[in-house]
């Protein structure tokens, strides 16, 4: 019986590319470099099963293709908004995510966001590397406290619930959350959380507030300069969520003009090419989309991918379809 062909858009951990090399007749980018739109178009005729990651664009002009080979796309990250929902469903195809097993580590990068742009320790570090720093004193580098503090979290689902635990039982954090549906209460009364109707009502309330709604073209710019002006001038914005949630030049107005009190980013708009403007704001802690990146993590996710695959091609409906 001939193994199902699957493509991987991307390298992934050893451990998952050598189980995906003896369960599937795989096909792996070597040169991990994003495949242009013709490739991934070509990639929908060939094989049965396309890996993506968010690195890749699956719009209209990769997934209608006609009649695809491709009958499952196996993302390789909770977010599908690169993904055409549409497209998908007009081209008959599966589409699964991998939640769960990277919420902990994600939520991990939050707060170290949180921390460093409060103790502005970006800023402390590269004044140590650059050989500015002239020693210790009484004014140097003030920063916010964390500990005590209301945290506002938009979107509360696995991550923002991550998040929220971390910053109450951890730092004695106040929590008010935003979701487009309601919270069970059990599960507000975790973190004894308040969960408030809109993204207005949480944002003049708040110390710090953090992303964790999904993206897409209906959170884009979620975060625009109008939202920016009800954030309390000493506020800080913290994004693991997309990019494109936060209307970046808007942020970089804020910033510049300390109408808040900072922003640390991990996902960009445009990522990798970063605004030039935002590079400029030493209020402003950024990271290389590194939510996800542990080794535990990455794996997990792998895994949870070729349990979709296993499933799909065994005639069971995969554990994390999401279309």
């Amino acid at each position: 019986m001939n193994k199902p062909s699957v493509l991987v858009t991307r390298r992934w951990p050893a451990a998952v590319e050598a189980q995906l090399a003896k369960d599937y007749n795989a096909t792996f980018n070597t040169s991990d470099v994003p495949l242009a739109t013709l490739q991934m178009r070509e990639a929908m005729k060939r094989y049965d099963a396309v890996l993506p990651t968010v690195t890749d664009k699956l719009d209209a002009d990769v997934l209608e293709v006609g009649k695809p080979q491709a009958k499952i796309i196996g993302n390789y990250s909770v977010g599908y908004s690169h993904i055409c929902e549409s497209s998908a469903r007009k081209s008959g195809m599966t589409v699964t995510n991998t939640p769960d097993v990277l919420s902990e580590c994600t939520a991990d990068i939050a707060m170290t966001l949180m921390l460093m742009v409060a103790r502005r320790a970006g800023e402390g570090e590269r004044e140590v590397r650059e050989g500015r720093w002239t020693g210790w004193r009484p004014t140097h580098l003030v920063g916010t406290k964390v500990s005590g503090k209301t945290l506002g979290i938009i979107g509360y689902g696995r991550i923002g619930q991550e998040m929220a635990k971390r910053a109450h039982h951890g730092f004695g954090m106040r929590v008010v959350v935003q979701n487009r549906s309601r919270i069970a209460p059990e599960v507000l009364a975790q973190c004894s959380a308040t969960q408030v109707d809109t993204v207005e009502d949480l944002l003049p309330r708040c110390d710090f507030v953090s992303l964790h709604c999904p993206g897409g073209a209906a959170n884009r710019h979620l975060i625009n300069s109008r939202r920016l002006d009800l954030m309390k001038e000493d506020a800080f914005l913290i994004n693991t969520a997309r990019g494109e949630v936060v209307d970046e030049w808007a942020l970089t107005q804020a910033l510049m003009f300390n109408t808040i009190g900072g922003a640390a980013l991990d996902v960009f708009d445009g990522e990798p090419c970063i605004a030039p403007d935002l590079m400029q704001c030493e209020n402003l802690v950024m990271l290389p989309h590194l939510g996800s990146a542990t080794r535990e993590a990455r794996e997990a996710m792998g895994f949870r991918v070729l349990d979709n695959l296993a499933d799909f091609f065994a005639g069971r409906d995969p554990r994390d379809q999401v279309i």
